[in-house]
């Protein structure tokens, strides 16, 4: 644990941040999307949508919005993938 310290630079007791829960559940999309279908891109889209409220309402952190916007757009490419066809 001493090196992963280290090699992040984390000097102090480690504090969870939302954005952390927001790469977690990113991650969580992108497996569900390989396991069970396009269709699981609903689930991110609105997890996107929340999370972009979020930042436009309190948060108003450029890299979160921007980080958003990505997943709103590439959701919406899936969900376009699986109705239109590619």
């Amino acid at each position: 644990m001493e090196k992963v310290k280290t090699f992040f630079g984390i000097k102090s007791r480690y504090l969870f941040e939302w954005n952390d829960l927001r790469a977690m559940i990113q991650v969580l999309n992108v497996v569900l999307i390989m396991f069970f279908g396009l269709s699981v891109s609903w689930f991110g889209l609105a997890v996107a949508l929340f999370g972009l409220v979020k930042d436009l309402t309190s948060d108003r952190h450029i890299n979160g919005i921007v980080m958003h916007l990505a997943g709103i757009v590439l959701n919406l490419y899936f969900l376009k993938m699986l109705y239109f066809g590619a």
